[in-house]
């Protein structure tokens, strides 16, 4: 793949941020989808797993006694990292190298799941943000990796960034990263790419999370056949239930990603509570199927950073960890999205300012893929951060906390979806039917 692309005018736009059913080949069937478990490979460090990821690294060290080594005295304790973070994390729908069969190989590289997370200066919240696959934005000009130059393209759907950047043994993830800087104006420092394997890797070494499921979820694309109510979920059952479009909500992408935010506010809770938290067999074997089932940018190389950004995550309430989709508006032809400028800029000025950001309550038109579990409440807004300023840390002092913002809750505009952690929620199940 060499020299530059250049995609046709764009199809008109609807002036409104309605999120109808994409028409998408049924290649695109193929795809497996994994926000929950991509993003849980970041929430999941919350619990120390990159420092499990340390010692499992370590592990496989090979050395020789010499008789002569001195005693190494205590490790220091290494300190969350300063400031805040930009991490984005993307899913290639590859098979390359796979140990599972995922059906026929489209014979492409896109990057379908696109997640960038942002933690606070302060370390008080954080926001996940998803970006819809089919998203026509400007895609840089990027090299490939093999002394060739891609772009820039005016415009081309936001998942095929890595496949300009030439696929995921060269330089796609960075062509990532630099398209969804260039949409989002933010600085992205960190990033990483999960494999299909990780995705069965991570359920099971988690032992299952638990969904619930408000309507009978019908799929013959994903074969997913799930009845009313709560169902723990791993495997090759959890890879089907984030793969599923059409099972679920109006079958658009837009709300599978809103039911995929089902299974990761559960697994996020799970990971948290006392249980998991004490098993150190889980935490190893999430540790385990991260190392071995994801590629990092440079800056993460080290155990130690990881270790850091997991410290920053690990003081964060669950209803400060906010999961929201990019919003989007759809094509007359329903070939695709377009962002949603008015609330994409309120979301990002917010995320810049360093915000907690407070969603509004979905709009009863406009189809969404999960509703409130039965007898919970949706939590309050987020409040703001404290006023009042901690004392500036002590140069060097490991143990310090950054000063906090002072900032107010940001209300998003009903262009925002998504939820807490703290929000349980049901997938909203569609019948044969219906489809």
């Amino acid at each position: 793949m060499s020299g530059s692309r250049r995609t046709s005018p764009s199809p008109a736009v609807r002036p409104i941020a309605r999120h109808g059913r994409q028409r998408t080949p049924n290649a695109a069937l193929s795809i497996l989808k994994f926000l929950g478990i991509a993003l849980s490979v970041v929430l999941v460090s919350t619990m120390t797993v990159t420092s499990i990821a340390a010692w499992d690294l370590s592990r496989q060290v090979k050395t020789v006694h010499l008789g002569n080594e001195q005693t190494i005295g205590k490790i220091p304790e290494i300190s969350a990292i300063d400031g805040g973070v930009n991490l984005l994390l993307i899913g290639s729908d590859s098979r390359a190298n796979s140990v599972y069969s995922y059906g026929e190989d489209p014979e492409s590289e896109l990057n379908d799941v696109n997640i960038l997370l942002h933690i606070s200066q302060d370390h008080t919240n954080a926001v996940a943000v998803s970006f819809p696959r089919d998203t026509y934005v400007e895609i840089p000009e990027c090299e490939d990796g093999q002394g060739n130059t891609n772009g820039p393209v005016e415009e081309s759907k936001i998942n095929t960034a890595l496949d300009y950047g030439g696929g995921s043994a060269n330089g796609g993830l960075a062509c990532a990263v630099k398209t969804v800087e260039n949409l989002t104006g933010l600085v992205i420092p960190f990033a990483a790419e999960i494999t299909f394997d990780g995705v069965i890797e991570m359920s099971n070494a988690v032992g299952g999370v638990p969904v619930c499921v408000a309507q009978d979820i019908e799929d013959d694309h994903t074969e997913l056949y799930l009845p009313a109510g709560v169902h723990d979920l791993q495997g090759m059952d959890a890879l089907k239930f984030l793969r599923t479009r059409y099972g679920v909500g109006d079958g658009s992408d837009i709300t599978r990603i809103s039911s995929q935010q089902v299974f990761l506010s559960s697994l996020v809770r799970k990971v948290k509570s006392a249980s998991t938290l004490t098993d150190v067999t889980k935490l190893y074997g999430l540790a385990g199927a991260a190392v071995r089932n994801m590629t990092f940018s440079d800056s993460l190389k080290s155990v130690d950073t990881m270790v850091q950004i997991a410290k920053a995550l690990a003081p964060i309430d669950l209803d400060k960890i906010v999961f929201v989709q990019y919003p989007t508006v759809e094509s007359y032809d329903q070939s695709g999205l377009y962002p949603n400028s008015d609330a994409a800029d309120a979301l990002f000025s917010a995320i810049q300012a360093d915000q907690p950001i407070a969603l509004s309550a979905p709009d009863p038109e406009n189809a969404t893929g999960s509703v409130p579990a039965p007898g919970t409440e949706t939590p309050a807004p987020t409040e703001a951060p404290s006023d009042t300023a901690t004392d500036a840390p002590a140069e060097g002092d490991p143990s310090a906390t950054p000063t906090p913002t002072d900032g107010g809750v940001a209300q998003m505009p009903s262009g925002v979806l998504g939820q807490s952690a703290a929000q349980e929620t049901c997938s909203v199940g569609r019948s044969l039917d219906d489809q």
